[in-house]
Order: C-alpha cells, then sequence, then structure tokens
C-alpha cells in the first residue's frame, strides 16, 4: 500500500523561499544576498555554530524574512524531515542552494579509512541524498531551482587531492545525470564547476590559475537561477578550455601536478 501524500506546502507570505543548505558558507551567503531581495531566506546549519551574525546582511539585502534552522548533512535520515519542515511551517522552497562541503585533509585520507570516508560522504553522498529528497518535492508541482557544486577538481582528478576530487567527480556526473532526468519537468537543476576560490575553505593555499572569489562564483550561479538555465557552469568560462587540453596531459605529468 502507498503511504499518503504529503500535505501540500503553503506559499511563504514573504514571497519565494530561498534555502540555502550550508547556511555559513561564503558561497551560499553571497549566493543568498543576490537572491535575498523580497524572499524569504533560510540559512540551514551545522547545530552549535554561531550564527547570531548571519541575518542582518541578507535584511539589509531585502529579504523579507531570515530562518535560521538546524541541519546536519551527514545526517541522511534528516533530510527528508528537514525538507518536510521548512515547506510545512515556511512555504514552498523555490531555489535549494546546496553549499556544505568539505575540503579535508588528503595526506590524513590518504592513511586513515575514516577520514576518506567522511570526505566522500558529506562530499558525495550527502549532496546526492538531498538532491533527491529535493527533487522528489519538486517535480509534482513542475518548478524550484537546485543548485550543487561540482568542482574542476572532479574533471580529471589529482594525486594531489584525489580523495576531495573523487567525491567532486562522483557528484558531477550524479547532478549531470539528474539534470537531464529532469529536463522537461520543470525543475531546474544548475552545476556551477569553479576552480580554486579564495576564501576561508582555502586560507593559507596558494591560489591557483583562474581563480574565484565567492561573489565572483555567485554572480555567476545567480544569473544561472534567474534565467532557469540547467546544466554545467564553468567558473571562470576559461577553465573550460584549460580542461579540454588537460585530457590530453600524459599521466606520468598530470601525477606531478599541485593541488
Amino acid at each position: 500500500m502507498s503511504s499518503p501524500a504529503s500535505p501540500a506546502p503553503r506559499r511563504a507570505p514573504g514571497g519565494e523561499v530561498v534555502v540555502i543548505f550550508g547556511g555559513r558558507s561564503e558561497i551560499g551567503l553571497a549566493i543568498a544576498r543576490r537572491l535575498a531581495d523580497g524572499r524569504t531566506v533560510v540559512l540551514a546549519t551545522r547545530p552549535g555554530r554561531d550564527v547570531s551574525s548571519l541575518a542582518a546582511p541578507l535584511t539589509a539585502a531585502g529579504a523579507s524574512a531570515v530562518e535560521i534552522i538546524d541541519f546536519d548533512a551527514d545526517d541522511l535520515g534528516s533530510h527528508a524531515r528537514v525538507v518536510e519542515d521548512v515547506e510545512s511551517r515556511i512555504g514552498e522552497i523555490s531555489v535549494a542552494v546546496l553549499a556544505f562541503g568539505i575540503l579535508g585533509d588528503q595526506e590524513v585520507a590518504e592513511k586513515d579509512a575514516a577520514a576518506a570516508a567522511r570526505i566522500l560522504h558529506t562530499d558525495f553522498v550527502a549532496q546526492a541524498a538531498l538532491l533527491t529528497v529535493l527533487a522528489e518535492r519538486m517535480k509534482p508541482r513542475k518548478r524550484g531551482v537546485l543548485v550543487a557544486f561540482s568542482s574542476v577538481a572532479g574533471q580529471r582528478v589529482r594525486r594531489a587531492n584525489y580523495v576531495y576530487g573523487s567525491a567532486k567527480a562522483g557528484l558531477d556526473g550524479f547532478a549531470s545525470g539528474m539534470a537531464d532526468a529532469l529536463h522537461g519537468t520543470g525543475v531546474t537543476l544548475v552545476i556551477p564547476r569553479p576552480g580554486f576560490v579564495i576564501g576561508r575553505m582555502t586560507e593559507g593555499m596558494d591560489p591557483a590559475p583562474f581563480s574565484s572569489t565567492p561573489d565572483q562564483v555567485a554572480d555567476a550561479v545567480v544569473d544561472r537561477v534567474r534565467a532557469r538555465r540547467a546544466g554545467v557552469v564553468w567558473i571562470p568560462w576559461q577553465l573550460r578550455v584549460m580542461f579540454v587540453v588537460a585530457r590530453f596531459v600524459p599521466q606520468p605529468i598530470w601525477r606531478r601536478m599541485p593541488r
């Protein structure tokens, strides 16, 4: 016997609802500021983090309301419950941005199976699980935008960061296939594929060629969200050309490439 259908989510009184899963992410917050005007913004963050300063910039950017909720990406069993809670209390999710993730420590992960598994779980398994929950909510109503962050690190995985890179390679494949599956449903899946992003997550590392800032990534993503244009967006666009060439770099050279 099939289970009873979930009640239809109500419409938020403050217009569309934008949810940033990973609500402390610099890129996620930059996207939220650009989409805030006239919308309700929900920041889903790991419990126990200091979130007291997150709401004010979004209110200043024009958000009709800002809600901060607990969300543990690695607790797969909680995903459906969190999404259901947002839609029943706040309103139908119009835009969902999956901005959580970890870089991890490559040297540790090479020797510690649990450390490697944590990176793969957060950066691939948890992302795929949440995308599935959200897509299944959005498909029946034939509208909604999903944003899932890939990375150039997953285009041709390098020895220097193969644990993180392989997680992103898996997510890139999953999201690309899902975007095709969603074609014609009214649900849009945007797949940003940035290079090195200069920010808190990469602090202390030497920037790579064609690096971006969180604001530059957010600008490119928001353009796609507003256009409802699905698929991959390279950030910056020059990386697309670079990685066409990268396919032909001999393996003995490629394995010596830095992060």
